[in-house]
């Protein structure tokens, strides 16, 4: 058997607005199947849900930051889904912790939270979610959300682009890993898009330099986000296992 094109599985991590939302809206309308995640936005999470075309879709919250709630979220969503073909994994935090003006112990408490949300539980979602895919004999495809900032730097919030450029480098290892399995990993690299947790930042000069970084002159929506997410998960794109994906307009161009 072979991973289908629609009536898949899908687990969204993070999904409860923003990127993770437009992500679940995507996989819905191309058909499949989705476990909806949440953290803590329960009643954000059941609109998500409430709005998604077709039906079996579900929800499923969990802290991702401890491994012990990671093997829950996965849990559910196959149990409720019957399954696990594709994983997103989308959940992430991004608190600012300028290194010149954080002190120590927020720095510490802010590199913890990195680490276990967009690192760690990126890698037990793997885990957990290759396993069920090399049992249920069918394939399947992982993408990770990374960032444009694990390679441009991001000054003000240095343990997100670690953490992603780590994120970048797992999803490699685990493309090369994977494939005699016949799933495919590979990585999104977007660049700056507008989700209403930023809207705020498009107003006024910030907006202008945001805008400008781009020679398209705008930044991306969470929906060309997500259509790119849908193709990396695609049957037809087994051959970019293991690859980036920059997805930034153009903003920043890497050697």
């Amino acid at each position: 058997m072979s991973l289908p094109r629609t009536g898949r599985r899908v687990l969204v991590s993070g999904a409860s607005r923003g990127l993770g939302r437009a992500l679940a809206h995507a996989f819905a309308t191309n058909g499949d199947k989705v476990a909806v995640h949440y953290g803590s936005r329960a009643e954000e999470a059941t609109a998500t849900l409430a709005a998604l075309p077709g039906d079996g879709h579900t929800l499923v919250g969990g802290d991702l930051s401890t491994p012990d709630g990671a093997a829950i979220v996965a849990s559910q969503a196959a149990e409720r889904l019957g399954g696990i073909d594709v994983l997103v994994n989308n959940a992430a935090v991004n608190t600012p912790h300028p290194p010149a003006t954080t002190a120590y112990e927020e720095w510490v408490a802010a590199w913890r939270q990195h680490v276990d949300v967009n690192l760690l539980a990126t890698a037990h979602l793997s885990h957990l979610a290759a396993h069920r895919m090399i049992e249920q004999g069918t394939g399947g495809r992982i993408v990770n959300i990374g960032s444009r900032g694990a390679f441009r730097g991001e000054p003000d919030h240095p343990a997100y682009g670690a953490t992603k450029a780590a994120v970048h480098a797992l999803g490699q290892s685990l493309a090369v890993a994977l494939a005699p399995h016949g799933i495919g990993v590979a990585s999104l690299a977007p660049g700056f898009f507008t989700t209403e947790r930023v809207a705020h930042r498009l107003s006024g000069a910030e907006g202008e330099a945001i805008r400008t970084q781009s020679p398209y002159g705008r930044v991306a929506s969470a929906e060309e986000v997500a259509a790119a997410v849908l193709w990396l998960a695609s049957p037809e794109s087994e051959w970019s296992a293991g690859t980036v994906l920059d997805f930034n307009g153009a903003s920043y161009l890497r050697t």
